[in-house]
């Protein structure tokens, strides 16, 4: 299925996966509505991409934890703007690595702020439009972190856990709707995720990367473009992602950078 003059709409299009995400669209020739939290980053983005593959892309400064704001962000759009054919619900984040009876309540809210109503907030002023339309597709980032609980991942694992199950209620919800669904869980990414985890300290996130070929942003972006590109009367319900080396969420050999 080709995305020439398709609409695709992402959160937490800054960076990482988001970011990817956006190139490989744009290649692929899909107008795009970026949004973020840091809006200087869409904005280069969005011009750089323009020029680059000549589709329309709009930069929105929107943070997926403000209900009001989202509201506003959808309801804002103008027609030409307004039939959203594919949502990629990729905005998430985790917040320390301690045992749960240790654990930061400010980083708990956090996670599910972000990962769990962030994406409830987006897809509930989105996916009415699509039911309308009797067409779209929308697009999770879950996590390896939501198959399996590993030490001292306690909530952040919990609110993936809550990523695959929303994924597989909405597909319910949507039955006959013509509305496809997809949930990709990622294992090991090098990007700013363990930086964002350990609060800035690069050192320690860098520690989390060495000795193993960890996937990056493209490997995931390209997945994500598959499964968006498939025929009509396919849906990829869920796609699991490691690193050759990984076995599962906690399982993983470090055997060195080839």
């Amino acid at each position: 299925m080709t995305l020439q003059n398709k609409l695709t709409f992402i959160t937490g299009a800054s960076s990482g996966i988001g970011k990817a995400c956006a190139e490989e669209f744009a290649k692929a020739g899909s107008n795009l509505i970026l949004t973020a939290r840091r809006y200087n980053r869409i904005a280069d983005l969005a011009e750089t991409l323009t020029k680059t593959y000549n589709v329309k892309v709009k930069a929105i400064q929107m943070d997926v934890t403000n209900l009001t704001e989202v509201q506003y962000v959808v309801a804002s759009l103008v027609d030409s703007w307004r039939n959203i054919d594919i949502l990629i619900n990729n905005a998430g984040l985790s917040r320390g690595l301690e045992k749960i009876y240790e654990g930061d309540i400010k980083h708990w809210e956090e996670m599910i702020d972000t990962n769990v109503k962030g994406l409830l907030y987006v897809t509930r002023e989105i996916l009415p439009g699509m039911v309308e339309r009797n067409s779209g597709h929308v697009i999770n980032l879950g996590s390896t972190a939501g198959r399996e609980v590993y030490p001292n991942g306690n909530v952040y694992c919990a609110t993936k856990y809550a990523v695959k199950a929303l994924t597989s209620a909405i597909k319910i919800d949507t039955l006959g709707k013509n509305i496809k669904v997809t949930s990709i869980d990622p294992g090991m990414v090098e990007t700013e995720f363990s930086e964002v985890r350990f609060s800035g300290d690069k050192v320690r996130a860098k520690k989390v990367y060495e000795n193993i070929d960890a996937l990056n942003a493209a490997d995931i972006a390209e997945t994500i473009l598959f499964c968006a590109t498939r025929p009509p009367h396919v849906n990829i319900g869920e796609v699991l992602i490691t690193p050759t080396e990984q076995a599962s969420a906690s399982q993983i050999y470090k055997r060195g950078k080839k």
